[in-house]
């Protein structure tokens, strides 16, 4: 039996889901993403359904242990999860869509109790080998609601029957199990070695619903470590760092 859950979604670039409980209801989330919540709610942490279901989840990058969160008062009790880095949370009613969603792997936020996690692997063998951050997809099963999270801004896509929208790969947040998802080579000698897009992207068929990231968190990191890689190769300089410092505080723009 799936709770039925209220919220609320406070902020832009930093969200939180805010959930309203009554008494007996629960809600799932991946460990660690608890904000606060009211005195009347108790944890219970698990692998969710035996140890078999933590390592699923563990493949598809959540943790092995969940946490149900249980108001185990009267009346109404509140609590929030955080987005874990800039974007949207997305707020999914599954039995809309048959009972399950597939969405990339690390997306899961929350959802209400007794909707479950699961491997989804790419159908194709071309999708499963180039799909990048697509290969290994998460399918949340149940009859409720799910929140999951996507980098930067967040597009909704509805494709007609044979429609079809060309995605890089690590832009593809969440779709329905009616899209057909496979994997394109770009094409062109010029476009695979200096398109700056990668070799392959998602072609994606409708009918079905699609959401988009603008910002992947594969993307993010990249860029974070590029930074964070010629700030010390600039810290290396100068004398005992000082001259490399201020030059590489220039150029990045930090100092003026």
């Amino acid at each position: 039996m799936v709770d039925v859950v209220d919220y609320k979604i406070f902020g832009d670039d930093m969200q939180i889901v805010e959930i309203e409980l009554d008494a007996g209801e629960g809600i799932r989330a991946e460990v660690g993403g608890m904000m606060y919540m009211d005195n009347s709610i108790i944890m219970q942490t698990s692998t969710g359904g035996g140890i078999f279901s933590g390592f699923k989840r563990m493949i598809t990058g959540e943790n092995f242990f969940i946490t149900t969160f249980l108001h185990n008062g009267t009346g109404k009790a509140h609590i929030a999860f955080g987005a874990p880095y800039p974007g949207k949370i997305i707020p999914i009613d599954i039995s809309k869509y048959g009972g399950s969603i597939l969405c990339q792997r690390d997306a899961y936020l929350c959802s209400a109790n007794g909707i479950d996690i699961e491997i989804a692997f790419t159908k194709k063998i071309g999708a499963g080998f180039f799909g990048g951050e697509g290969f290994i997809l998460q399918r949340l099963l149940g009859e409720g609601m799910a929140f999951i999270h996507a980098g930067g801004t967040v597009i909704e896509k509805h494709l007609g029957p044979g429609e079809v929208l060309k995605v890089d790969t690590g832009c593809l947040a969440a779709l329905t199990e009616t899209i057909d998802y496979d994997i394109e080579f770009v094409g062109g000698f010029t476009n695979a070695l200096f398109g700056g897009e990668g070799l392959f992207l998602a072609k994606l068929t409708g009918p079905g619903l699609v959401y988009l990231q603008s910002l992947p968190f594969s993307r993010l990191a990249d860029r974070i470590f590029s930074a964070a890689r010629y700030q010390n190769k600039g810290e290396s300089k100068g004398i005992a760092g000082f001259g490399g410092n201020i030059l590489g505080g220039i150029i990045s723009g930090d100092r003026s």
